[in-house]
């Protein structure tokens, strides 16, 4: 049995053991808890500290506005608009315990929103069960009836407090007023205001400001506190741009080169460019077809309709193909052969190196041997005898050819770089690419001749239209642009376009010399239908094989028709490019479908920019004339006036007075016409209208007044009797009061220009 002292000493030991285990565990768990203090206040503080600070702050972003987009006359091309964000806090549904009154705040929540916000139940509802989020978006860039409607909704339901879960941020959206307007000029953006294509993007750091923000502090309920516990730093709008776009100069691009497009059936877009050719300025740059910014994403109906049966990647792949080429600018970004235009680029290094003059004859039989290669003109009986003027005015390839031949293949490719051909020409908008060329070295007498008429090279169209501007303005090339100035959002000029010549590529002589060889081109040559009466207008005509894609798809009738026009001739300012790359309709010639929108576009471009026709007597014989107003004057007055402007008229009524004329006063009509003057409450009197195709200016004009009609002349009609009409303004058998005008539209089926390897 143990002694007390024994068992006292026992207990001794055991104590101390006990509080050696206590003392062990305490400093265990003790170094345990630093260790993860540690970590979470070290390792893992910063994490930590943003879950903290994402459950007491609400911070936000405030969008920049993009700078505006404006056109030479400061008209808005592109601008940014306010609209909102509506976003959901599903975290803060946590708070709600009872199950009932959460699935019927998430049901009404899904059930509202979506009506308002034409957005999907289903995805509207699934965004609710994201509990671990403060900040889901529903929907972007919604406008101010959309945004008032959701605050309605939040208002109207205070019971279930939705504000807790329902907010709208502040934002801005890109609009653009004038929609489809140079769409592949300005590009457009995307959710996030960035710019995606076209000046948008090019320009997008000046365009794009700086961001603001919004930090508040919440309570309890996930709300934000009162004014005191804000702060917000407001956001910087960016810079603006001024293009040397002209909206008038942009939309009659637009309008006749899309006209074109449809009736020539063009089956790969067509493009129109017009230039400044001292400055470098473009004035207008049109590709059809194109897109709408403010909705980038939608096809045209023909396009939509090339996806009918495709399914899965296969149907992804060609919206995407599709969605692409609509926002490919054309005039930039593709490259193609370019024809017979090239010639003009032919010539002046030929004049420059004092191979040829103004009178040197060539003979064509109607073709040429090189290398044993055979080459065809159009002309297939051939021109004979003829001067370099002629051979550029008939476009015959056996002179071109011989004049390649004596620059050789050095000359013609320092030329060929002189003018620009082998780089970029440095525009100021995404996705320039380059050309593909022969260099001197690769360059035989095959390659020579084909490209002595612009075939066997691929250039772009801006590429040509600085060429060929270089050509005919002294000698220089100019660096093309779009942008004239940037301003920042104070209004103050950051910084202003200067013109950027390169060098000086020919003399002034030879472009003069080449000036005027350019102008019989159009005035009786192979591009007649680009002829405005009252303005000397120089230019030249190409009709190009697609030579790679003929090759590859064994199809005979790929080609690329085409125009570049220079006025005033005698002092050259603007240039026109027209490009319609596979017209599937009647004809195919640049000389019969391209020169016509060249002249279109001139015809009102020169007048816009101030240039006064000066007219031949010839001219003045076939010229149209505006009515004159004699509403309201007798019927004695309304005779003397229509009288002294050359018309004739018929009065119907008993009155004494005009009440109603027709044509209506300040129509175009030809000299002649036959105005129709009402002078009590009559029922007009009904005619239709003739079909006045395939005729001479002088039947169509005796037809129109037969019928009872009026008829105002567009195109070449001064030409001789190889010019017809070939389009009405006015269906015929079409049932019109008598006295109606219908434009009637000429051209010259013999103008043909025909470049083929």
């Amino acid at each position: 049995m143990m002694s007390v002292r024994e068992n006292a000493k026992l207990n001794k030991v055991m104590l101390r053991r006990i509080m050696i285990v206590l003392i062990a565990l305490v400093v265990l768990t003790s170094g345990v808890t630093g260790v993860r203090l540690a970590k979470i206040m070290i390792v893992d503080g910063e994490e930590y500290q943003a879950k903290a600070s994402e459950q007491l702050l609400y911070d936000t972003t405030l969008a920049a506005p993009r700078g505006d987009i404006y056109d030479a006359n400061m008209n808005i091309l592109a601008t940014s608009a306010t609209c909102w964000t509506v976003y959901l806090s599903p975290n803060n549904l946590k708070k709600v315990k009872d199950a009932a009154e959460l699935s019927a705040i998430k049901s009404i929540i899904a059930e509202k929103l979506s009506s308002i916000l034409e957005l999907e139940y289903d995805d509207v509802y699934a965004m609710t069960e994201k509990t671990d989020s403060y900040y889901v978006t529903v929907k972007r860039k919604v406008e101010k009836p959309q945004a008032d409607a959701v605050r309605e909704f939040i208002a109207t339901f205070e019971e279930y407090e939705l504000s807790t879960y329902i907010g709208l941020d502040e934002s801005t959206m890109r609009y653009y007023p004038n929609d489809s307007l140079a769409s592949v000029v300005l590009g457009f953006v995307g959710d996030d205001n960035q710019g995606l294509a076209g000046i948008e993007s090019y320009y997008d750091s000046e365009l794009t400001g700086v961001p603001g923000r919004v930090v508040a502090a919440k309570n309890a309920q996930g709300t934000n506190m009162p004014f005191s516990y804000e702060k917000v730093i407001s956001a910087q709008e960016g810079s603006s741009l001024v293009l040397t776009i002209d909206s008038y100069i942009q939309h009659v691009t637009e309008k006749y080169l899309e006209a074109a497009v449809i009736e020539n059936k063009v089956a790969n877009r067509g493009v129109a460019v017009t230039m400044n050719v001292n400055s470098g300025a473009i004035l207008s740059m049109a590709v059809l077809g194109d897109f709408d910014p403010n909705e980038p994403f939608k096809l045209s109906e023909s396009d939509t309709a090339l996806l009918e049966g495709l399914e899965g990647d296969e149907r992804t792949k060609k919206l995407s193909e599709l969605r692409n080429k609509q926002w490919r600018n054309k005039a930039v970004s593709d490259s193609y052969e370019p024809g017979s235009v090239f010639k003009i680029i032919t010539a002046a290094a030929a004049l420059e190196e004092n191979l040829t003059s103004r009178h040197s004859t060539y003979n064509c039989p109607g073709y040429i041997v090189i290398a044993g290669h055979h080459y065809d003109c159009h002309k297939h009986s051939g021109h004979g005898t003829q001067t370099l003027e002629e051979a550029i005015s008939n476009s015959c390839n056996p002179a071109f050819i011989t004049l390649g031949s004596r620059l050789g293949a050095d000359l013609f490719s320092k030329y060929f770089e002189a003018f620009g051909l082998t780089e970029k020409t440095g525009i100021d908008l995404p996705g320039e690419v380059s050309s593909l060329y022969y260099t001197a070295d690769r360059m035989g007498p095959v390659e020579l001749s084909s490209a002595s008429f612009g075939q066997s090279f691929t250039i772009t169209p801006i590429q040509l239209l600085t060429a060929i501007s270089a050509s005919v303005n002294g000698g220089y090339l100019v660096e093309p642009y779009v942008v004239s100035q940037v301003i920042d959002s104070d209004g103050n000029i950051k910084n202003t376009t200067k013109t950027t010549v390169k060098r000086q590529v020919i003399s002034q002589e030879t472009s003069k010399l080449l000036c005027e060889m350019l102008e019989t081109v159009v005035d009786g040559g192979g591009g007649k239908n680009a002829y405005v009466p009252g303005y000397r207008i120089g230019g030249k005509t190409g009709t190009s094989q697609k030579l790679v894609e003929i090759n590859l798809s064994g199809q005979d009738n790929l080609y690329v028709a085409s125009f570049c026009g220079i006025a005033p001739i005698n002092d050259p300012e603007i240039a026109v490019l027209v490009l319609l790359d596979e017209p599937t309709g009647s004809s195919y010639y640049g000389g019969t479908v391209s020169a016509p929108v060249g002249g279109q576009i001139l015809a009102d471009v020169l007048p816009y920019l101030g240039y006064e026709p000066q007219y031949s007597e010839e001219e003045l014989a076939n010229l149209s004339v505006d009515v004159p107003s004699v509403v309201d004057s007798t019927v004695a007055s309304a005779k003397q006036q229509l009288t002294s402007a050359g018309m004739s008229y018929k009065i119907i009524g008993g009155g004494d007075t005009v009440i109603k004329q027709v044509p209506a006063a300040g129509k175009s009509v030809s000299t002649g016409s036959k105005i129709v003057l009402y002078t009590d409450d009559t029922a007009p009197t009904k005619v239709k209208v003739p079909d006045l195709s395939g005729m001479t200016p002088s039947v169509v004009n005796s037809s129109a007044i037969s019928c009872g009609i009026n008829v105002e002349f567009s195109g070449n009609t001064i030409s001789g009797g190889s010019v017809i009409s070939y389009k009405q303004s006015i269906a015929p058998n079409t049932e019109v009061d008598a006295g109606t005008v219908v434009t009637v539209y000429f051209r010259d089926n013999t103008a043909v220009d025909f470049a083929a390897g």
